[in-house]
């Protein structure tokens, strides 16, 4: 993991769930963080697939990473949740 991952992954370690209090990073939640360009890319998975805190959490995730120097963009992406196309859509507009 780069730097710039790194400093990611530390700026959203605070994101809990909601449900159980836990960092998002300790549950797992965080699949994976890239960076390339100044764009990171970060995948989360719920924990159970019709999680309706995820939408939350993804906004928190992409707050929290936006605010690393030289992060422009932010992209989150939500796997195997009944609703992942809809909520990718909603969370993505540019």
């Amino acid at each position: 993991m780069s730097e710039v991952e790194e400093q990611i992954k530390e700026a959203i370690y605070p994101v809990l769930d909601p449900h159980m209090g836990i960092s998002v990073i300790e549950m797992g939640i965080v699949q994976s963080i890239k960076v390339e360009d100044g764009v990171a890319e970060i995948v989360i998975k719920p924990t159970n697939p019709g999680c309706m805190s995820i939408t939350r959490v993804a906004v928190q995730v992409k707050e929290f990473a936006s605010k690393v120097d030289g992060i422009d963009q932010v992209k989150v992406t939500i796997i195997d949740h009944a609703m992942a196309d809809t909520l990718n859509e909603m969370l993505n507009r540019e």
